[in-house]
């Protein structure tokens, strides 16, 4: 491996590990301050870096919350592409998603629940949650299209697939957070995502 290599990746390391210190910050200070009261200044001054770098890597303080939607669909994206090739595509979409929460709880802690509601109080918060969503279902998509044979652009199972999927787990997610989580989201997201199979048998009668 050559030293330019090397040097590009170490280079690409530390500017996820600002962006994630950066977004840390916004959650810590939103959670304990009050959202209204958090200026950019102050999730640079609390990651330890200028407001000019903050500037560098989000637009907005409300950018920097939820940041990490990109990487997130990327993991799951990797996962389910690295699941047996077997595998139904709803059970490897189940597990990609569980093992993504599963390493955000793992990330956030007990401050996870304080994250999700910090957002949900918000409507500028909640806003750009929505738009990251969407730049996370393409990424999505991309995975389930290349999974399943198919064609992203043009055929409509893995566009039903991912959005089925990212609803599920946002209704497990704020279930999960308006209940206090004080389960794991991860098994959640497993029990939502397994409802799903349910649904079109729910309310039958004999």
């Amino acid at each position: 491996m050559s030293e330019a290599v090397t040097a590009n990746g170490l280079r690409e390391r530390k500017k996820d590990a600002t962006r994630r210190a950066l977004s840390r910050a916004a959650i810590r200070l939103g959670t304990e301050r009050g959202w209204d009261e958090v200026r950019a200044e102050d999730i640079a001054a609390e990651a330890g870096v200028s407001t000019r770098t903050f500037n560098n890597y989000f637009r907005s303080k409300e950018e920097a919350v939820v940041a990490g939607g990109a990487e997130r669909a990327a993991r799951v994206g990797a996962a389910l592409l690295a699941r047996p090739a077997y595998e139904p595509l709803w059970e490897a979409l189940t597990a990609a998603l569980v093992a993504m929460a599963e390493a955000e709880e793992r990330d956030l802690g007990p401050t996870a629940v304080a994250h999700l509601r910090l957002i949900a109080d918000h409507p500028a918060l909640a806003a750009q949650q929505i738009r990251a969503d969407r730049q996370a279902v393409g990424t999505l998509i991309d995975a389930v299209a290349e999974r399943a044979g198919a064609d992203s652009g043009q055929d409509l199972l893995p566009h039903i697939a991912v959005t089925t999927a990212v609803a599920v787990t946002r209704g497990a997610v704020e279930h999960w957070a308006r209940h206090g989580g004080t389960v794991s989201v991860a098994d959640t997201i497993r029990e939502a995502m397994d409802l799903v199979r349910l649904v079109p048998y729910a309310g039958a009668r004999p």
